[in-house]
Protein backbone atom coordinates (compact mmCIF):
# COMPACT_ATOMS: atom_id res chain seq x y z
CA UNK A 1 0.00 0.00 0.00
CA UNK A 2 1.75 3.55 -1.02
CA UNK A 3 1.90 5.65 2.23
CA UNK A 4 0.65 9.31 1.84
CA UNK A 5 2.63 12.12 2.66
CA UNK A 6 1.92 15.57 3.33
CA UNK A 7 5.44 17.51 3.05
CA UNK A 8 6.14 20.99 5.61
CA UNK A 9 8.88 22.89 5.34
CA UNK A 10 9.29 26.97 4.83
CA UNK A 11 12.28 26.54 1.77
CA UNK A 12 10.82 25.27 -1.63
CA UNK A 13 14.09 24.23 -2.32
CA UNK A 14 14.26 21.91 0.73
CA UNK A 15 10.66 20.66 -0.27
CA UNK A 16 11.69 19.78 -3.76
CA UNK A 17 14.70 17.77 -2.97
CA UNK A 18 12.34 15.96 -0.30
CA UNK A 19 9.77 15.37 -2.94
CA UNK A 20 12.19 13.72 -4.86
CA UNK A 21 13.93 11.71 -2.63
CA UNK A 22 10.83 10.30 -1.32
CA UNK A 23 9.05 9.81 -4.63
CA UNK A 24 11.84 7.50 -5.69
CA UNK A 25 10.13 4.71 -3.63
CA UNK A 26 8.02 2.88 -5.59
CA UNK A 27 5.77 2.66 -1.86
CA UNK A 28 5.67 6.43 -0.84
CA UNK A 29 3.30 9.31 -2.84
CA UNK A 30 3.72 12.98 -1.79
CA UNK A 31 0.25 13.93 -1.92
CA UNK A 32 0.17 17.75 -0.94
CA UNK A 33 3.05 20.55 0.29
CA UNK A 34 2.67 23.05 2.89
CA UNK A 35 5.30 26.02 3.81
CA UNK A 36 4.26 27.20 7.62
CA UNK A 37 2.45 25.23 9.91
CA UNK A 38 -0.76 26.92 10.17
CA UNK A 39 -1.38 25.93 6.62
CA UNK A 40 0.30 22.42 7.48
CA UNK A 41 -3.03 21.98 9.73
CA UNK A 42 -5.33 23.33 7.02
CA UNK A 43 -3.62 20.61 4.51
CA UNK A 44 -3.89 17.62 7.02
CA UNK A 45 -7.44 18.04 7.92
CA UNK A 46 -8.14 17.79 4.12
CA UNK A 47 -5.85 15.45 2.84
CA UNK A 48 -5.71 13.06 6.03
CA UNK A 49 -1.89 11.75 5.13
CA UNK A 50 -0.68 8.97 6.72
CA UNK A 51 2.29 10.99 7.34
CA UNK A 52 3.12 14.43 7.81
CA UNK A 53 6.90 15.60 7.38
CA UNK A 54 7.21 18.43 9.70
CA UNK A 55 9.92 21.22 9.65
CA UNK A 56 10.24 22.00 13.53
CA UNK A 57 11.28 25.81 12.84
CA UNK A 58 8.82 27.70 10.54
CA UNK A 59 6.52 31.09 10.26
CA UNK A 60 3.15 31.65 11.70
CA UNK A 61 3.33 28.17 13.80
CA UNK A 62 6.07 26.15 14.92
CA UNK A 63 6.36 22.12 13.89
CA UNK A 64 6.45 21.17 17.63
CA UNK A 65 2.76 23.62 17.93
CA UNK A 66 1.61 22.29 13.99
CA UNK A 67 1.57 18.73 15.64
CA UNK A 68 -0.67 19.32 17.77
CA UNK A 69 -3.01 20.52 16.02
CA UNK A 70 -2.41 18.03 13.30
CA UNK A 71 -3.27 14.65 15.28
CA UNK A 72 -6.13 16.65 17.19
CA UNK A 73 -8.02 16.67 13.87
CA UNK A 74 -5.85 13.75 12.28
CA UNK A 75 -5.49 10.84 14.94
CA UNK A 76 -4.31 8.57 12.53
CA UNK A 77 -1.67 10.36 10.93
CA UNK A 78 2.04 10.09 12.04
CA UNK A 79 4.50 13.30 12.17
CA UNK A 80 8.23 12.71 10.98
CA UNK A 81 9.78 15.88 12.50
CA UNK A 82 13.13 17.17 10.42
CA UNK A 83 14.81 19.86 11.87
CA UNK A 84 18.53 21.46 11.77
CA UNK A 85 18.74 21.53 15.70
CA UNK A 86 20.15 18.24 17.85
CA UNK A 87 19.38 19.30 21.30
CA UNK A 88 17.59 17.37 23.74
CA UNK A 89 15.01 19.63 24.39
CA UNK A 90 14.40 19.86 20.74
CA UNK A 91 14.02 16.03 20.39
CA UNK A 92 12.14 15.72 23.88
CA UNK A 93 9.35 18.47 22.63
CA UNK A 94 8.81 16.58 19.25
CA UNK A 95 7.75 13.24 21.13
CA UNK A 96 6.07 14.98 23.55
CA UNK A 97 3.74 16.77 20.85
CA UNK A 98 3.05 12.98 19.75
CA UNK A 99 6.20 13.35 16.57
CA UNK A 100 6.66 9.17 15.79
CA UNK A 101 10.16 10.39 13.91
CA UNK A 102 13.00 13.00 14.31
CA UNK A 103 15.48 13.58 11.38
CA UNK A 104 18.62 16.11 11.25
CA UNK A 105 18.28 17.91 7.86
CA UNK A 106 21.91 17.40 7.32
CA UNK A 107 21.67 13.42 7.11
CA UNK A 108 17.55 13.69 6.13
CA UNK A 109 18.53 12.44 2.58
CA UNK A 110 19.21 9.08 3.85
CA UNK A 111 17.19 8.68 6.54
CA UNK A 112 13.36 10.13 5.20
CA UNK A 113 12.25 7.38 3.13
CA UNK A 114 13.31 4.85 5.69
CA UNK A 115 11.41 7.38 8.86
CA UNK A 116 8.08 7.76 6.79
CA UNK A 117 8.13 3.79 6.91
CA UNK A 118 9.05 3.51 10.04
CA UNK A 119 6.46 6.55 11.39
CA UNK A 120 3.65 4.61 9.08
CA UNK A 121 4.19 1.26 10.68
CA UNK A 122 3.26 2.95 14.23
CA UNK A 123 7.70 2.97 15.11
CA UNK A 124 9.54 5.48 16.37
CA UNK A 125 12.38 6.92 14.62
CA UNK A 126 15.43 9.23 15.85
CA UNK A 127 18.78 9.86 13.29
CA UNK A 128 21.22 7.16 13.50
CA UNK A 129 24.16 10.30 13.90
CA UNK A 130 22.85 11.58 16.97
CA UNK A 131 23.08 9.01 20.05
CA UNK A 132 22.77 11.18 22.25
CA UNK A 133 19.05 11.89 21.39
CA UNK A 134 17.89 8.81 21.94
CA UNK A 135 19.39 8.83 25.73
CA UNK A 136 17.37 12.04 25.68
CA UNK A 137 14.10 11.44 24.37
CA UNK A 138 14.16 7.86 26.25
CA UNK A 139 15.45 9.04 29.80
CA UNK A 140 12.79 9.54 32.67
CA UNK A 141 15.14 12.18 33.88
CA UNK A 142 13.60 14.32 30.94
CA UNK A 143 14.31 18.42 31.58
CA UNK A 144 11.26 20.65 32.05
CA UNK A 145 10.79 23.24 28.84
CA UNK A 146 9.81 26.92 30.04
CA UNK A 147 6.97 26.42 27.18
CA UNK A 148 5.20 23.79 29.18
CA UNK A 149 4.07 26.89 31.17
CA UNK A 150 2.19 27.84 28.43
CA UNK A 151 -0.81 27.26 26.67
CA UNK A 152 -1.43 26.81 23.42
CA UNK A 153 -2.79 30.18 22.24
CA UNK A 154 -0.14 31.86 24.46
CA UNK A 155 2.64 29.81 22.70
CA UNK A 156 0.60 31.16 18.86
CA UNK A 157 0.50 34.76 20.44
CA UNK A 158 4.64 34.30 21.42
CA UNK A 159 4.82 33.24 18.23
CA UNK A 160 3.32 36.19 16.09
CA UNK A 161 4.86 38.23 18.28
CA UNK A 162 8.69 37.59 18.07
CA UNK A 163 8.01 37.39 14.17
CA UNK A 164 7.10 41.26 14.29
CA UNK A 165 3.10 41.10 14.11
CA UNK A 166 1.26 44.08 15.74
CA UNK A 167 -1.29 42.78 18.32
CA UNK A 168 -4.27 43.56 15.57
CA UNK A 169 -2.61 41.49 13.09
CA UNK A 170 -2.47 38.76 15.84
CA UNK A 171 -6.08 39.29 16.46
CA UNK A 172 -7.06 38.79 12.75
CA UNK A 173 -5.00 35.85 12.69
CA UNK A 174 -6.09 34.33 15.66
CA UNK A 175 -9.56 35.51 15.22
CA UNK A 176 -9.07 37.33 18.77
CA UNK A 177 -9.69 40.91 20.22
CA UNK A 178 -6.87 42.77 19.86
CA UNK A 179 -7.46 43.60 24.13
CA UNK A 180 -7.12 39.80 24.73
CA UNK A 181 -4.05 39.67 22.47
CA UNK A 182 -2.57 41.81 24.80
CA UNK A 183 -3.39 40.39 27.70
CA UNK A 184 -2.22 36.75 26.67
CA UNK A 185 1.28 38.83 26.12
CA UNK A 186 1.49 39.94 29.56
CA UNK A 187 0.29 36.61 30.71
CA UNK A 188 2.93 34.52 28.60
CA UNK A 189 5.85 37.44 29.96
CA UNK A 190 5.12 37.03 33.21
CA UNK A 191 4.70 33.05 33.25
CA UNK A 192 8.14 33.18 31.19
CA UNK A 193 9.74 36.04 33.44
CA UNK A 194 10.92 38.23 30.09
CA UNK A 195 10.36 41.53 30.04
CA UNK A 196 9.64 43.53 26.56
CA UNK A 197 9.93 41.97 22.67
CA UNK A 198 14.01 41.80 22.60
CA UNK A 199 13.90 39.43 25.26
CA UNK A 200 11.08 37.13 23.91
CA UNK A 201 12.74 37.27 20.57
CA UNK A 202 15.89 35.68 22.56
CA UNK A 203 13.55 33.53 24.24
CA UNK A 204 12.14 32.23 20.98
CA UNK A 205 15.51 31.83 19.64
CA UNK A 206 16.90 29.91 22.45
CA UNK A 207 13.86 27.16 22.26
CA UNK A 208 13.47 27.03 18.31
CA UNK A 209 10.45 28.57 17.66
CA UNK A 210 12.12 30.43 15.69
CA UNK A 211 15.34 30.88 13.36
CA UNK A 212 18.36 33.22 14.54
CA UNK A 213 18.16 36.77 12.21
Amino acid sequence: MTIRVLLVDDHAMIRDGLKALLERAADISVVGEADNGRDAVRRADELKPDVVVMDLTMPELNGIDATRLVLEKCPATQVVMLSMHSSSEYVFRAFEAGATGFVLKESAGEEVAVAVRAARAGQRYLSRSIAAIQWAAQSRARPTSPLKSLSTREREVLQLVVEGRSSTEIAATLHLSPKTVETYRVRLMAKLGVHGVPGLVRFAVEHGLIQPG
